[in-house]
């Protein structure tokens, strides 16, 4: 399998302006790498890079899983995992908008707005 990419700037600009819209103001975004399987039926760990942040006691990540592949989760606590009911996605833009709508849709559903 070829060696997946890292994330760019341009990936990291969308991020940020997105965060920017979202939120009002800057959110600090952090890069990293974790290990996932790219497929259940993997028995090893492929390496991929994530980008990640916080907000309001709520977890993000994006894992680019290719180029022009990411998935998406957020979190409270590591037995609190949701995710957009996307397996993968080829538009980040998209990926993002989804998970943060899925998140606030979360938050609502738990105040019991919806």
């Amino acid at each position: 399998m070829p060696e997946i990419p890292d994330i760019t700037d341009a990936e990291h600009w969308i991020i940020d302006t997105t965060l920017t819209e979202r939120y009002g103001g800057r959110v600090e975004t952090q890069i990293g790498d974790a290990e996932i399987r790219l497929a259940p039926s993997d028995r090893a760990l492929t390496g991929c890079p994530v980008i990640h942040w916080n907000e309001a006691g709520c977890n993000f990540i994006i894992f680019k899983t290719g180029s022009r592949k990411y998935r998406c989760q957020f979190f409270y606590r590591g037995y609190q995992q949701y995710g957009t009911g996307v397996h993968e996605y080829d538009d980040l833009t998209e990926c993002i908008v989804s998970l943060l709508q899925s998140q606030a849709d979360h938050e609502a559903k738990e105040r019991g707005d919806i």
